[in-house]
């Protein structure tokens, strides 16, 4: 059974200016690395739908989502926090984005597909319930997770997040809701300067300092995230895939490598295995050093697609 690709051009349209970190460029350097290594003909390439506003409102307030509309510009940018910006194609891309993840799950829920992997931007997993932050209009992943709660009637879905930076926006929304388990690894201290001391039995935040490589990580997952995930017993497992702890990565300050991420991915597919039936969604977060970024996402989705 094929992984699906899900993607859409406007993601490449949202462009927070020519020196902005988080680039149309990154879109490109998946699918690069996707093409050199053969892999793109053997996924199911889908191209997403917008995501409705009540889809968005089982993560965010309305008020947060009219503001979003009200924000998008016509020319220019307007920027909501000081990283981030839209510009008058912002608004497409941001409804793409967790369209494409909303439709990652209804594929995968529908058995059309056994997992997927959304290519899309912006990111989500700093966007709060009623905030933008750290690149994030809307927290995709989040968006996600609501939809297979409440409209395929699952009592428990998990979201792994690997990304350098702790994903507060996914805390912030699922903080309060014992249906999700949030597992997130992250440097700390570090933007955005919080997580260490937040958790809970369904958060579980293992912060990790400069300069931790893949053993270190590889231990943080295997003595905090897994027993966790087997007493949560997932009905589907949610991704947060970020790259930028990645060793080439200068934001991020770790020092992973594409094999540490084959080896994640093949862990949570094991979790996913005994509990999930085999159901992963993945949705791109961080990762900025473009051919480090490519090369980290093939590996991901290779093991994904059992390769």
């Amino acid at each position: 059974m094929h992984t699906a690709y899900i993607t859409h051009p406007a993601c490449l349209k949202h462009d927070m200016g020519a020196d902005h970190p988080e680039c149309p460029a990154r879109i490109h350097a998946i699918e690069d690395h996707l093409i050199a290594s053969g892999l793109l003909p053997l996924l199911d390439r889908i191209e997403a739908r917008q995501v409705t506003v009540e889809e968005l409102a089982r993560a965010h307030g309305h008020g947060y989502i009219e503001a979003i509309f009200r924000h998008a510009p016509g020319s220019g940018l307007a920027y909501l926090d000081p990283d981030t910006a839209m510009n008058p194609h912002s608004l497409e891309a941001a409804l793409r984005a967790a369209g494409a993840a909303v439709l990652a799950v209804d594929r995968v829920m529908s058995g059309e597909a056994e997992n997927a992997f959304c290519n899309i931007r912006p990111p989500g997993h700093h966007a709060g319930r009623n905030s933008a932050a750290g690149f994030c209009i809307f927290n995709n992943v989040a968006v996600a997770a609501a939809h297979a709660l409440e409209q395929h009637g699952l009592e428990r879905v998990a979201i792994a997040d690997f990304d350098v930076h702790h994903g507060n926006g996914t805390e912030d929304i699922f903080h309060d809701d014992p249906r999700v388990m949030l597992c997130s690894t992250f440097r700390h201290p570090y933007y955005p300067y919080c997580g260490a001391d937040s958790g809970n039995a369904h958060i579980i935040n293992v912060p990790l300092p400069s300069g931790t490589a893949g053993a270190e990580f590889r231990a943080a997952v295997t003595q905090h995230w897994l027993p966790a995930l087997e007493r949560f017993r997932p009905q589907m497992l949610l991704i947060s895939a970020g790259f930028d702890a990645h060793r080439e990565d200068d934001m991020g300050g770790f020092g992973l490598k594409e094999a540490d991420y084959g080896w994640v991915t093949q862990t949570l597919k094991d979790v996913a295995a005994r509990y999930a039936g085999r159901r992963i969604v993945s949705v791109l977060e961080g990762g900025y050093a473009l051919n480090a970024l490519g090369r980290s996402a093939a590996a991901h989705i290779r093991v994904l697609n059992g390769l």
